[in-house]
């Protein structure tokens, strides 16, 4: 019965949980049941208390660096739970107090009045797939960033590479006949050095289990299927699925457009309209990797010897909607440029378009469990 529903709202912190709890009566008080262990186990204690007293109980929490443990927890015991994204919770604007316990009656008061939207939760071999991709993008981060430090030494220090470009055989032979003219100079150098090449090993080590680990993924098919987009590699294409999840929740691109944080933001007022800058809300890391892709439409459209390739395996249908995102997206790039429009602008607009490309792939692919 709806008059039997207690909503718990809780305030997920590293070693405590701040707990409330807001009966169904719409006047009721929300009243604070006190603050608990992080754990699960003190959690446990206390849903066996709520349950003892034969209400039906509704959770909810808020995303955060606990991530779903709480989530997937109470769900395997059939209990109601959701996970909302802090910045859709309504919030007074004269609020100036904030603390645990008043976040904790803000939940349970809210998610008795229904005005709290929950976020996806990724299945857990879902989000391990995610997290060893992120794992290769911090790699990645380190890997520039240890190359950077060793550039602006050899600067500071007077050495200057006259070859083309970096990091190829040849610029690495260079490297190893630098002679710097104090010892310790020499030792630093070295270290960096080594700095690079472990950063290195570490980006190919964790691209590797990504090629070794996607065939047996649920989503592989899908991250099969996208790859037949110019620009969308394996990293790219398993980055996407990883990050986005279960495409098919998006009844429409315009959505999964907007989840990404590709759409322009608006500040309108009557008969002002007022758009700018793209959001950049949602899903950031999938948002990067559909920008990068992006690039490649800069160029003429074509079928590549390796793009090919990746067709062979690949039905017609998902082929036919591959060149014809290769010809809208390119001829739509050079229309851009020639309007005057900056590389960066345009870029940004053909990924948000190869994101809906993305959904239309993925919409032909059989659903998976």
């Amino acid at each position: 019965m709806k008059d039997n529903i207690t909503y718990v709202g809780l305030d997920v912190n590293k070693n405590s949980i701040d707990v409330a709890l807001a009966d169904n009566e719409k006047t009721g008080e929300v009243r604070h049941y006190g603050t608990i262990g992080g754990d699960l186990g003190s959690l446990e204690k206390m849903i066996r208390k709520l349950v003892s007293r034969s209400r039906e109980l509704r959770f909810v929490y808020e995303a955060g660096p606990c991530g779903y443990e709480i989530y997937r927890h109470l769900s395997n015991q059939g209990l109601d739970c959701i996970v909302v994204a802090p910045s859709l919770i309504p919030k007074k604007s004269g609020s100036r107090i904030k603390n645990d316990r008043r976040d904790s009656e803000m939940l349970a008061r809210l998610h008795r009045a229904g005005e709290l939207t929950a976020v996806y939760v990724p299945h857990l071999e879902d989000e391990a797939m995610r997290d060893l991709c992120r794992a290769r993008e911090d790699a990645k981060s380190a890997e520039r960033k240890a190359k950077q430090q060793l550039g602006a030494f050899l600067l500071r220090s007077g050495f200057r590479y006259s070859g083309k470009t970096n990091w190829s055989l040849a610029h690495w032979r260079w490297l190893s006949d630098i002679k710097m003219p104090h010892p310790v100079q020499q030792i630093v150098v070295q270290e960096y050095i080594n700095a690079v090449r472990a950063c290195t090993e570490r980006v190919e080590r964790l691209a590797e289990q990504i090629r070794l680990l996607v065939p047996e993924w649920r989503l592989a098919p899908v991250v099969e299927a996208i790859q037949a987009l110019r620009g969308v590699s394996l990293i790219v294409a398993t980055t996407v699925i990883a990050e986005i999840g279960d495409i098919g929740r998006f009844d429409n691109p315009r959505q999964l457009m907007a989840y990404l944080g590709l759409v322009p933001s608006e500040h309108s007022s009557g008969e002002t309209i007022k758009r700018g800058s793209i959001t950049k809300t949602g899903n950031g890391h999938a948002r990067r990797v559909l920008v990068e892709a992006a690039w490649a439409y800069r160029l003429p459209a074509r079928v590549s010897r390796r793009l090919l390739e990746r067709h062979q395996s690949l039905p017609e249908e998902i082929r036919s909607i591959a060149w014809k995102a290769q010809l809208r997206l390119c001829g739509r790039y050079r229309r851009l440029i020639a309007k005057g429009k900056q590389a960066q602008i345009a870029i940004i607009a053909i990924a948000r378009e190869l994101a809906a490309f993305i959904w239309a792939i993925a919409r032909n692919v059989p659903a998976t469990t």
